[in-house]
């Protein structure tokens, strides 16, 4: 048995957890945090829906060009250059006063950050080929689960604390620590001119152009999808065109960007749908749960942070339960019937919630569950697409590329597709409850007329209106927490058909 070892492993596996963990890291803090900061730089919720279509695109052309500029700068560099980009558009956020200071910071920060997820499990091929790989493995799969564990906890600490710019903060301080660590592990020798890819400059802003219109388009749609609904369906459909076209031009290419045609295979392919779809998941849910918490339950931001943290951390002892059971068995089919049914029994709880439910003796254990689907279903993935192209070192990482361009689209089309429906729901809830908020009805006058006497000592005179807008604002209440009801109801039936078609699948075993 080939026993051979990395001259610095422990370095190495440090570094690559850190850069794991700063991807999930601040994607789940940002998004948890997102209406706290548009409150303190004066973003509308359009605005900051902007910014996180340009994070996921600027994200996806850099990954795309991560080994182009590897093959002409070396690993070592490569990842000294992100590191201070990335930092320097962390400062740009932090600082910020305005949106549009923001959103450079964003853009900046996307450019270096966005290749941190890719290089960190590409590192681990420089792990000799022995069962001391899977170390890298492990280190790179760990980060996913303390990163999507810890970051609504930390989030809401530095909301609640009036220190929002910690958020961006903490990730650049990880970053510089993965920085220093890279310039002590990582190879300097750049590829032979005759070995490196072409550019592909044209062909990139096509991409880059058609994913933004697409995400953006789906990510506006929620806020106005029936005043503007040619111009964005024009939108998604152009993006997705040129998308496609992209595809295309590098599959039928002699010297792509992105080896297509090599990434043509049944146990990738589907590997990356699955990879889509957990990433969907896991962007909708860090949108949805913050609103069932705080819009619809109405418990303050610094315990619906903890309550989330303290749920989704689940992954990390189902991480290690699931190391445990890979030593003997890497068999795919039971972690992805079990992910799927953990997913399932997720919404189910969540769904039949209502409006008197507790935190944690309601709310925690759904929260929990769909913690725990993390880990089998992404890890499994993680392990098992990859397994054809190990022999293939150019396809190996464009593929792992590729899985990533495609984890930044999934998690903004996530976020995306959650806005939509909570937008879609919560106006077909309201248009219903609001036909009975009108003086004509006596169970509206009987409440405002209770409420106007319970307000009277305060507000005096103005005591009605303050009722009214007491029962406006529990109507929205409501309208927010039945439609967060659909969606969490929408993941018993996704969970459902994930475990009816992993148990018919035949690739990923």
């Amino acid at each position: 048995m080939n026993t051979s070892r990395h001259t610095r492993e422990a370095t190495l596996l440090v570094n690559i957890f850190l850069l794991s963990a700063i991807e999930f890291l601040q994607s789940g803090m940002i998004t948890f945090a997102a209406g706290p900061i548009s409150g303190e730089i004066g973003a509308s919720p359009e605005e900051f829906t902007l910014s996180t279509a340009v994070y996921a695109v600027i994200a996806i052309a850099a990954i795309s060009k991560q080994r182009w500029l590897i093959e002409r700068i070396g690993w070592r560099r490569f990842l000294q250059a992100a590191v201070a980009v990335f930092v320097l558009g962390a400062a740009i956020c932090a600082s910020s006063a305005s949106f549009p200071q923001y959103l450079l910071g964003r853009m900046v920060m996307a450019l270096g950050g966005g290749p941190f997820l890719t290089s960190a499990r590409v590192m681990v091929t420089l792990i000799p080929p022995s069962p001391r790989r899977f170390r890298g493995i492990l280190a790179y799969a760990g980060a996913l689960t303390v990163g999507v564990g810890s970051s609504p906890w930390l989030a809401s600490i530095a909301v609640s604390q009036d220190r929002w710019p910690l958020i961006f903060a903490l990730v650049a301080g990880l970053a510089i620590l993965a920085g220093l660590l890279g310039s002590v592990v990582l190879p300097t020798e750049v590829a032979a001119a005759d070995k490196r890819s072409q550019a592909h400059p044209w062909q990139t802003l096509v991409m880059t152009a058609g994913a933004f219109l697409s995400l953006y388009a789906l990510l506006r749609a929620s806020y106005d999808f029936y005043a503007d609904a040619l111009p964005l369906l024009l939108a998604i459909v152009t993006g997705t065109g040129a998308l496609l076209y992209f595809g295309h031009h590098q599959y039928h290419h002699a010297q792509p960007l992105l080896v297509m045609k090599r990434l043509r295979n049944p146990r990738y392919v589907a590997g990356m749908a699955t990879f889509t779809l957990g990433y969907m998941l896991l962007g909708a849910n860090n949108y949805m749960l913050p609103v069932l918490m705080q819009g619809g339950l109405g418990f303050p931001w610094q315990v619906v942070g903890m309550v989330q943290s303290a749920g989704l951390i689940v992954a990390l002892p189902t991480f290690s339960i699931m190391a445990t059971v890979l030593k003997k068995n890497q068999s795919a089919k039971k972690f992805y019937v079990t992910g799927f049914v953990l997913l399932m029994l997720s919404g189910l709880l969540l769904s039949r919630l209502n409006g008197e439910a507790a935190l944690w003796a309601d709310v925690w254990p759904g929260i929990a569950l769909f913690g725990a689907f993390i880990t089998p279903v992404m890890v499994t993935t993680a392990l098992h697409s990859f397994m054809d192209l190990q022999g293939d070192e150019v396809a190996f990482f464009n593929g792992q590329q590729l899985k990533n361009m495609l984890s930044q689209f999934g998690v903004a089309l996530g976020v995306a597709l959650a806005a939509l429906g909570l937008q879609w729901r919560g106006s077909t809830y309201l248009s219903v409850l609001v036909e009975r908020f009108h003086t004509d009805d006596p169970v509206f006058n009987g409440l405002a007329a209770q409420l106007s006497g319970q307000l009277a000592a305060s507000h005096g005179q103005q005591a009605t209106m303050a009722a009214i807008a007491t029962l406006a604002q529990q109507l929205n209440q409501q309208a927010i927490l039945l439609s967060s009801f659909d969606y969490f109801g929408f993941l018993v039936v996704v969970g459902l058909a994930g475990v009816l078609l992993m148990l018919a699948q035949r690739v990923l075993k």
